[in-house]
């Protein structure tokens, strides 16, 4: 079957989907063509690099020769690319220079902790950005409303180290409540969970206030105060549905943003994720890890954005011509 007549047969939706799917993996492509620029920029000899993180000290120049074969380097710069590019696509991530283990195995040690402390994270802040924004919408342009809205704008203007510094010295050191050194489990994601989800709440709440309080003004919901039904329950059942979908974008986004702030809230809480193993690995030059990790954070961030589309694009039709 021919490309046209595939996508007749796909229709409308399917030929929406393929696209953004197709835009998706071009923007992954262009993304690891600037990852991995880094290493060929990078100063020293990559090879020697390898070799003495693998334990040889002082490679001799067939080791030098081996190695480059083996990573590619002797070829021209497309060529380097591509050799990357196909062992990437095998899970081959490269070998860390600081401790000569495959970067991939280092990274699957430490990926459940993050998925932990993120999936912690995400639950909190859409509790309260649900909390603040129906108690803005129900109390638009009254002292709840002012109080939420200021709340928001407090936790969006300081930065997550610094509520973790704060939350650490005042609970940990002295109330003596919780740990400053944490050891990765759901007994202790919590407050560095707490911490996190700080910056993903106001904006998801100042946006969901928004769409909240245009919908309690729209003629809708004027007839459905016309009926009789109250204000609150207008709000949850059906004003909350409607907003739902604009919000879904913004959750995106603060899922794929979820990675950056780990490896601030890892670092000051010594969570065992790869966040923390990433800022470890800035500080020692360990440019796999740096690679691996930015590979990983984008991948997040495209494949957050595709989903979001993907289903607001199946809830609202409407939503696809606007992408």
């Amino acid at each position: 079957m021919s490309a046209i007549g595939v996508l007749r047969a796909l229709g409308a939706p399917g030929t929406w989907l393929l696209r953004r799917a197709l835009q998706a993996i071009l923007t992954l492509l262009g993304a690891s063509v600037l990852v991995w620029a880094l290493l060929p920029l990078a100063q020293g000899d990559t090879a020697r690099l390898v070799l003495q993180a693998q334990g040889v000290t002082e490679p001799t120049p067939g080791q030098l020769a081996q190695a480059r074969d083996d990573l590619g380097l002797d070829g021209s710069y497309v060529e380097q690319y591509l050799h990357w590019l196909a062992g990437l696509l095998h899970g081959d991530l490269g070998v860390s220079f600081a401790s000569g283990r495959p970067v991939a195995h280092e990274l699957g040690e430490r990926i459940p902790e993050t998925l932990r402390l993120g999936v912690a994270a995400l639950a909190i802040g859409l509790v309260l950005a649900l909390l603040l924004g129906l108690c803005a919408a129900r109390f638009a342009r009254r002292w709840p409303d002012y109080a939420a809205q200021g709340l928001a704008l407090v936790w969006a203007s300081t930065p997550s180290f610094v509520v973790a510094l704060v939350l650490v010295q005042i609970l940990v050191v002295n109330l003596g409540i919780g740990h400053a050194v944490l050891d990765g489990s759901w007994g202790e994601v919590g407050l560095p969970a707490l911490c996190l989800a700080f910056g993903l709440a106001d904006g998801w709440s100042r946006l969901l206030r928004s769409d909240l309080v245009a919908f309690m003004a729209s003629g809708p919901a004027e007839s459905l105060r016309a009926r009789g039904m109250g204000p609150t329950r207008i709000l949850v059942r059906h004003g909350l549905p409607n907003a739902c979908l604009p919000s879904l974008h913004a959750v995106a986004v603060g899922i794929a943003g979820l990675l950056g702030g780990a490896a601030v809230i890892e670092t000051v809480f010594t969570w065992p994720g790869i966040g923390s193993y990433a800022v470890t690995s800035v500080r020692t030059r360990d440019l796999p890890v740096i690679q691996a990790f930015t590979l990983v954070a984008t991948l997040v961030y495209v494949a957050s954005s595709f989903a979001a589309d993907a289903v607001g694009g199946w809830v609202d039709p409407r939503s696809r011509g606007a992408s």
